[in-house]
């Protein structure tokens, strides 16, 4: 740091106390798969990275948007589909000006010139230098690089702190301290694609050649999933959306190579952010089948360079006619470097975007139960993911068939995440198959010393999304065996986004915020019986899917006839 930010954080530290935020987490030079370096002073004069400032909420204003949004979601309140505008839920958590104030003149203070509050004025993004940010936060802020994906990104390696003042307004600074974990997308051989002795196994992207014979295609959804014309209704301003991150663009030669072989039309309508035209893996699977069950819905994809799920909720947060529906297949262990003030901080933003009526979908992880820490070598304990884990999204595992390559009962998958989150309390809207669930002797349940059984239980749902029968993916000019909840979450966002039509041709609002629908209709969704998901774990734990709902496959996968028709009955 220059000798003028030294003097200016001595004679802060003189007149102010500070206070050190986030106990909690993790800061370090170094983490699993990342490694720090050094910044050059001059580098940091000039050099940005961008921050947020996510205020503090009154708690009864909070415990007033969460009844909000269960009574605009719940079928059975008269409340139900009445969103809020923008500047509705804006008067709903209100920010004082004081606030406000308070943080804005110490960016300004600082000679800070791009920062800007978000419509709800909760969050106030900036962009400093990195000079700006080690006065800001007395810190080091260092660059880091991940060791196998190569993303690089700035952060700070020792713990931050705020004066006393900003620090009574703010919970957190956002993406200043946490990495984010990225994941690797499972790829399957073409073995597990070629070599299918079931004749009966459908195959719409036979213009794709031998490589989708035996794997996850548009026909092999349609058919197991109950998609059909009967319902298929083309309404004025439906949309969905798929995020993406770190790299992960799409190709249109791809998309129409896929769309060409498999008989459907899959585009992206508009573009938020940037792209490169160079497919990623898990781009290319989010866009082809959540495009390719749904293609008379408009595609908006969405691009940030680095996971951040403050950025996107800060873009989301801004726009008055975002997507209706929205799937993320990202995410992390609620206890790998996430903070409690993170994790709550953003579920307000979820229960803000379930409020406007936005259905916010995000995939459980394929980790198992272990999540991407593992369980531990001694002291043994699963690790839930977030934001799947936060009861104000909707959670989506994994599944194979019970028999590989036959189209009908499904299975748990061994590595699709889920169990029971150690932040949030059961939610009234499963309680009773949550306590059913542990109630029932076939669940045979794990130690109680690994799990919360306290916690909210997840997934919701689930969809096809396992190694045995892997999704045909048109990427890079070639077609691969793509794995993963990465992929049962845009189905399942696809399904979700046709029943939207359903609801708008009718001239009603939008499902918006899922839950207390999908717990209401157990009858619209494939019981999954079979199965655990004890990949990664330890002495073969992890959570038995049985009758009813389970924290390895939600209430099961989508019956869209079945949806449809639980949709048409609705007020």
């Amino acid at each position: 740091m220059k000798v003028l930010a030294a003097l200016f954080l001595g004679a802060m530290s003189a007149s102010a106390e500070r206070v050190t935020m986030e106990n909690d987490v993790l800061v370090s030079d170094t983490y699993r798969n990342w490694v720090s370096s050094e910044v050059a002073a001059d580098t940091k004069a000039t050099e940005t990275m961008n921050v947020f400032f996510m205020m503090k909420h009154d708690a009864d204003d909070i415990k007033t948007l969460e009844e909000t949004l269960f009574a605009v979601s719940d079928p059975t309140n008269e409340r139900y589909g009445q969103h809020l505008s923008l500047d509705e839920l804006k008067k709903l958590t209100p920010i004082s000006s004081d606030a406000l104030d308070t943080v804005t003149s110490f960016l300004t203070d600082a000679g800070v010139k791009a920062f800007k509050p978000n419509h709800n004025e909760d969050i106030i993004s900036a962009t400093v230098t990195l000079e700006q940010a080690e006065y800001l936060f007395d810190t080091e802020i260092r660059s880091f690089e991940h060791t196998k994906a190569g993303a690089n990104l700035y952060r700070a390696s020792q713990a931050y702190s705020l004066p006393e003042e900003v620090a009574d307004v703010v919970s957190f600074v956002g993406d200043l301290v946490r990495v984010p974990a990225i994941d690797k997308i499972r790829r399957v051989k073409g073995d597990s694609l070629r070599g299918n002795s079931n004749d009966d196994w459908p195959n719409s992207c036979t213009g794709l050649g031998a490589a989708c014979k035996n794997g996850v295609n548009p026909a092999v959804l349609n058919q197991r999933y109950n998609i059909t014309d009967a319902y298929n209704t083309v309404a004025e301003g439906n949309s969905f959306a798929v995020a993406e991150f770190q790299g992960q663009y799409y190709d249109d030669k791809d998309l129409t190579k896929f769309s060409e072989g498999c008989n459907v039309n899959v585009t992206v309508d508009h573009v938020v952010g940037k792209d490169e035209q160079e497919g990623g893996v898990e781009a290319m699977l989010d866009v082809e089948y959540i495009g390719a069950l749904s293609p008379e819905i408009p595609l908006t994809f969405y691009y940030q360079a680095e996971y951040s799920l403050l950025n996107w909720a800060t873009g989301l947060s801004n726009d008055e006619s975002a997507p209706l529906v929205h799937s993320v297949s990202y995410g992390n262990d609620e206890a790998q470097q996430t903070g409690a003030e993170y994790i709550f901080s953003c579920s307000t933003q979820f229960m803000k975007l379930g409020t406007r009526g936005l259905s916010i979908l995000f995939a459980s992880g394929d980790q198992g139960v272990c999540g991407r820490e593992g369980c531990g070598l001694i002291k043994h304990k699963f690790h839930p993911d977030f934001p799947a884990a936060c009861p104000y999204i909707t959670a989506v595992g994994g599944t194979d068939f019970l028999e590989k390559s036959v189209i009908g009962d499904e299975k748990a998958w061994t590595d699709g995440g889920g169990g029971f989150s150690d932040h949030f309390d059961i939610p009234d809207f499963q309680s009773d198959v949550v306590a059913k669930y542990k109630a029932d002797p076939s669940a045979n349940l794990p130690p109680q010393q690994m799990w919360n059984n306290t916690g909210r239980g997840y997934p919701d749902v689930a969809a096809l999304g396992g190694e045995g029968n892997p999704y045909c993916v048109q990427v890079d000019g070639m077609t691969q065996g793509v794995a993963g909840t990465s992929a049962s979450c845009p189905v399942t966002a696809s399904i979700f986004a046709k029943l939207n039509g359903i609801r708008l041709a009718a001239g009603k609002p939008a499902l918006g915020f899922l839950n207390p629908f999908i717990y209401q209709n157990p009858q619209a969704f494939n019981d999954v019986t079979d199965g655990k998901n004890s990949g990664g774990g330890v002495g073969g734990y992890g959570f038995q899917a049985i009758a009813g709902w389970d924290p390895a496959t939600g209430l099961g996968t989508p019956n869209y006839g079945a949806l449809a028709e639980a949709v048409q009955a609705l007020p």
